[in-house]
């Protein structure tokens, strides 16, 4: 999580005022020292209730861990191996031969992504080649069954206010339209990182923080077209529905939310307790009811909290109050992973 801000901050100025739920994941991420065994981390997970997990890169302690479970898994290549996955398709086909082909039978693998938030930027144009390889070893192994994708922030938006003018920046289209092309061919997934955090951080004063916080009391609203958002998360969620039907066509690359989440402490503007147990559960809520966005209301929305724990070597400040759990997994806020229903 690189805590890209959402470019349509500046567009909300404007305004004046028992079983777990389908699609609903946490990122497992491991910056830090302190973290439980993997063994334990599965165990916590299924015990409340969290149907999947994303990986940012493979452990095979904890793709071992993972057998049996029954959760969802998204499996990430690290950014520093893209450059090999694009260029070598022999060590695409050791990657998966490494981390995928030998947990799975008892593994139920999701998607398998090509890099985290490296669009745009230097390592861009290595994506695609990479998912192409990653690809091909993949059904090479006989698992053609599991997608191959990347994971974007919401930098890759050039415009994105209101949510159906969203667009890809000129910087970053030459890399996404491919992309968006090749997921489209094979009816896969685009994943983006959402955090309304970071636009409400940018300037809370002019941002609403029930719109930022998926708040149902919310009397923040933005009109588009007809259609009302009254929450910055399907704001977001649509304008990249958007920028993706501008490259491909219309509803022909669904949006999962990779990362989203809300600090809680570290000393950022609105970074506390009570906000990120607010935000948290009205992701779930929202994203178990089914309800889908303003823009694709027959969709539902498949999303991944961010994060599983507080990671006390990522960088000072809120990075490192993401977590549900503290490492001795004791709760930072009660999340209800059961929870289903009208939330924002």
């Amino acid at each position: 999580m690189m805590g890209a801000l959402w470019i349509a901050a500046c567009g909300l100025l404007l305004l004046s005022s028992s079983s777990g739920v389908e699609g609903i994941g946490v990122n497992y991420g491991m910056i830090a020292n302190n973290l439980p065994s993997p063994d334990k981390v599965i165990a916590l997970c299924r015990a409340r209730n969290i149907t999947d997990v994303r990986l940012f890169h493979p452990d095979t302690a904890v793709l071992a861990a993972l057998r049996g479970s029954g959760l969802g898994v998204v499996l990430g290549t690290l950014n520093e191996d893209l450059a090999r996955l694009a260029s070598d398709a022999s060590f695409a086909a050791s990657w998966v031969q490494s981390y995928v082909q030998p947990f799975a039978g008892a593994v139920r693998f999701l998607y398998v992504t090509a890099g985290n938030e490296v669009i745009p930027g230097d390592l861009a144009a290595l994506v695609l080649p990479a998912m192409r390889n990653l690809e091909s070893a993949l059904r090479g192994a006989g698992l053609g069954g599991v997608a191959v994708t990347t994971a974007v922030s919401t930098a890759v938006l050039g415009s994105s206010y209101p949510p159906s003018q969203g667009a890809f920046s000129e910087e970053a289209l030459p890399t996404v339209g491919p992309i968006a092309s090749f997921l489209a061919s094979r009816s896969a997934p685009l994943l983006v990182n959402v955090y309304p955090y970071f636009a409400y951080a940018a300037d809370p004063s002019s941002v609403p923080l029930d719109y930022a916080l998926l708040q149902p009391a919310s009397a923040a609203t933005v009109t588009d077209g007809g259609v009302e958002y009254t929450n910055m998360f399907d704001a977001i969620v649509d304008a990249m529905h958007a920028a993706l039907g501008r490259v491909a066509a219309s509803g022909a690359v669904d949006v999962v939310v990779s990362e989203t989440g809300w600090p809680s402490g570290g000393g950022g503007a609105g970074a506390s307790v009570g906000n990120a147990a607010a935000y948290v559960n009205n992701v779930v809520r929202r994203v178990g009811s089914g309800r889908g966005t303003p823009r694709r209301p027959g969709k539902a929305v498949e999303a991944f909290v961010f994060a599983m724990f507080n990671e006390n070597q990522k960088p000072e400040g809120v990075e490192r109050h993401f977590g549900l759990f503290e490492p001795d997994m004791t709760e930072v806020y009660h999340v209800d992973f059961t929870a289903a229903g009208p939330s924002a």
